[in-house]
């Protein structure tokens, strides 16, 4: 079976093909295929994934290309984790929503939309060399905003196109494990949009256990959510909600903390300082790259966290594993038949009341060789819903304004975001992200 990874210069490749090592049941990879359009990052990633090979029996070959088709050609399953404008359009992505007093986040806000306007068109564009060169392939979008990309591709994909995110499942885990519970053994009550969701119930033998957690003072500050957004307000909730809401709930304190680097920058300064590193000594390049990640893994969300008593990370949330585990379970139980109830994106159909038909949501669904079947969920309170009603509204006009290069449309987008105040405002963003980043500014030249 071949895999083909958009985007295979990524940092976070290796734990991909670390996740790959560790499967040993059939029908499995023997061959991943990595793509990227920078021949340099590829080179750096394959010195570690050779590190990460060594010793083992028969590890997956790995092969490496600049060639799109390439890549797509005769593959099983496509994981897309393309970033556009690199890490240097996330740097602008923040600092342009930051300078005009707004929440500077990637994928959340302004930045967010100005992520969205640029991938969405690369997007489609990949979506539609899959389907004229693997059309029975599955792609799995890590791409970033990931609902959104998603809801982008099934345009041409259908449900052949699954979003992941890494956020509820840990949000799960931390529950669960606050509670001395068993993860595989709680079924949770999650609905949302990617990076807007709300844990609102965790089943344990038949009953919800997520009251008992919110009335333990102890328990809840085990879950980094509730020590992020305070146990007052999770209780007024009376929900958990996806990390990713703490920028929506507190946007005054996110701007207020955000005076110095932001994550891009972090970011770009710590990864040029690896691929140089390996450049310079390949031989050491699992050495490096495994001090980079964690370094990478201890300062998530640190802007957030240094507003809050959040404090670090605790270590079994670094040691749990994020995205690479969900994709390769999900691509298991496609591949195996092996049936199994995730978190993913997908379209809502009738799953979530009050959400648009096509629009893709982030709940719980079967999956099963057949593929995946979203489960219905209780409607949404009016609270959680208008956000999502909103938020969802603004990702299709992102979506319409990057396929008809509309500005119109790019600025309602911004101008409609709950996070952006002023249709002023939006025009500000929307000018400054054109001067800052060549691959929006080619999507909306005017």
């Amino acid at each position: 079976m071949r895999l083909a990874v958009l985007g295979g210069g990524g940092f976070r490749v290796p734990l991909v093909y670390g996740a790959l090592l560790r499967d040993s049941a059939k029908p499995r990879v023997e061959e991943v295929v990595l793509y990227d359009v920078s021949p340099e990052r590829l080179e750096a990633i394959s010195h570690v994934l050779r590190g990460l090979a060594a010793g083992h029996d028969d590890p997956p070959r790995v092969r490496t290309t600049t060639d799109l088709d390439t890549a797509l050609r005769d593959a099983a399953f496509v994981f897309s984790a393309v970033r556009v404008g690199g890490l240097a359009g996330r740097t602008a992505d923040e600092r342009v929503a930051l300078d005009l007093g707004l929440v500077g986040q990637e994928t959340t806000g302004p930045g967010g939309i100005a992520f969205g306007l640029r991938t969405v068109p690369v997007a489609v564009r990949v979506a539609e060399r899959v389907a004229a060169l693997a059309p029975r392939a599955w792609v799995i979008n890590f791409t970033n905003p990931a609902g959104m990309i998603t809801e982008a591709m099934r345009r041409v994909l259908g449900d052949r196109v699954i979003g992941i995110c890494d956020s509820p499942i840990g949000l799960i885990r931390r529950a669960a494990a606050a509670l001395g519970l068993d993860p595989a053994r709680v079924a949770p009550d999650y609905v949302g949009l990617n990076h807007l969701g709300w844990l609102r119930g965790l089943s344990y033998e038949g009953r919800d256990v997520l009251p008992r957690l919110l009335a333990d003072d102890v328990a809840l500050r085990q879950v980094e959510e509730a020590r992020l957004l305070g146990a007052d307000w999770v209780r007024a909730l009376g929900a958990l909600p996806n990390e990713y809401l703490y920028y929506y709930y507190f946007a005054r304190e996110v701007v207020a903390a955000s005076s110095g680097r932001t994550r891009g920058e972090a970011l770009l300064e710590q990864q040029d300082r690896f691929y140089a590193a390996v450049a310079a000594r390949p031989g050491d390049a699992l050495a490096e790259w495994r001090r980079a990640r964690r370094e990478r893994d201890a300062t998530y969300m640190a802007e957030a966290r240094g507003a809050t008593d959040a404090r670090e990370r605790d270590a079994a949330d670094l040691e749990a594993g994020g995205y690479e585990g969900i994709a390769l379970a999900l691509m298991a139980a496609i591949a195996r038949g092996e049936p199994a109830t995730m978190i993913l994106n997908v379209r809502n159909g009738a799953a979530v009341p009050g959400l648009p038909e096509e629009a893709v949501v982030e709940i719980p669904c079967a999956v099963d060789g057949s593929g995946v079947r979203p489960l219905a969920t209780r409607p949404l309170p009016g609270s959680f819903l208008g956000l999502a009603q909103q938020v969802k509204a603004v990702e299709q006009t992102v979506i319409e304004a990057a396929l008809t290069g509309s500005s119109r449309l790019a600025v309602a987008a911004f101008a409609l975001h709950p996070l952006v105040d002023s249709v002023t405002t939006a025009r500000r963003l929307l000018d400054g992200y054109r001067a800052r980043i060549p691959e929006l500014a080619a999507v909306l030249p005017d």
